[in-house]
């Protein structure tokens, strides 16, 4: 008993000094693998790198602008976004929510997301040396007239949109795939939001009443937001 005892344990000091020499080799390529890493992101960009970055944080910028404009309207409203409490528009919250009842909650998540986004990009670009993205002289375009948004110049008109619906189609076919067919023309969920110009907001408030009315705003709203959400998956 007392020699197996000796094996076992010549055998589990063995074994041991293999395992540690193994956790010290896994150690040292982590180490050198952290290294690397730090040294790479201590580069310079390439003006490739830089180019990419500045147009996504134009994109950003340009996302941020929309949901603005929904969420001074139909968004919760809370001071976690520029510009608001606004006191939103009641009516046209309401019909946004008669579509789901967390409608608010997603636009002003959303939006809030959004400006992290370009907040975030536009930081690293700040990083590097790099010049932040600025779209401010861009922001030329009007702001609905109806009670709660802030009459500021805009980046996007959401009072003039004519809207692809087919994303509702393309995923939902059975017979053609957009990664295996990309030629194939998905037919619109709702053929007349794709020609023409609809509001997705209330233009003033004229456009509360009838109740008809403003549900198909808040309507054509829906559709843009995953219109939106699906370019923005896209890039």
């Amino acid at each position: 008993m007392t020699g197996e005892h000796h094996a076992d344990r010549r055998s589990f000091l063995r074994t041991g000094a293999i395992a540690g020499t193994a956790l010290v080799a896994g150690a040292s390529a982590m180490a050198q693998q952290v290294a690397a890493e730090t040294d790479a992101s201590n580069r310079s960009l390439t003006k490739g790198d830089i180019a990419i970055l500045k147009f996504l944080a134009a994109v950003e910028l340009i996302e941020s602008d929309l949901w603005l404009q929904y969420a001074e309207l139909g968004g919760v409203q809370d001071s976690e976004l520029p510009g608001l409490p606004t006191g939103g528009s009641g009516a046209y919250t309401a019909a946004l929510n008669n579509l789901d009842a967390d409608m608010s909650q997603y636009i002003h998540d959303n939006t809030e997301d959004e400006f992290s986004h370009a907040a975030f990009i536009n930081a690293y670009l700040d990083s590097k040396g790099e010049k932040r993205v600025n779209l401010d002289k861009f922001r030329t375009l009007p702001s609905s007239k109806a009670t709660g948004a802030n009459q500021i110049g805009r980046l996007t008109n959401l009072m003039q949109l004519t809207v692809d619906t087919s994303w509702w189609t393309r995923y939902r076919s059975r017979d053609n795939n957009p990664d295996l067919d990309p030629s194939f023309v998905f037919p619109q969920a709702v053929p007349t939001l794709n020609s023409g110009q609809h509001p997705a907001i209330p233009r003033t408030d004229a456009d509360l009443a009838p109740p008809n009315h403003i549900q198909a705003i808040a309507n054509t709203a829906a559709f843009h937001f995953a219109f939106i959400e699906v370019g923005g998956s896209s890039l």
